[in-house]
């Protein structure tokens, strides 16, 4: 199973493959920003992959959008919009 490890100094996750990002954060108990609850509408889920990132799902119509729309950079991507296909490394601003 994928392991989600964290820049900051906390426990890493193990989660099930194919688990969306958003969704094991939150499971974890860790807070993750949203005002859509994880429609990808809002882009306030954005997480940042410090390592891995060629883990993770290819990023949809929807996640384009919100990067192109909010001027994200590549290393940045919407928790609600990403699954975890290996291990990772990541950061968010609020924790």
């Amino acid at each position: 199973m994928p392991v989600i490890s964290f820049k900051k100094n906390m426990p890493a996750v193990e989660v099930p493959a194919d688990t969306v990002l958003m969704m094991a954060l939150l499971d974890a108990g860790l807070p993750v920003a949203s005002s859509c609850d994880g429609d990808g509408v809002c882009a306030k889920c954005k997480i940042i992959i410090v390592e891995g990132k060629e883990n993770l799902s290819a990023e949809n119509d929807t996640e384009n959008f919100l990067r192109e729309k909010n001027g994200l950079s590549s290393d940045v991507r919407i928790s609600c919009q990403t699954r975890i296909q290996g291990n990772i490394t990541v950061d968010a601003t609020y924790w």
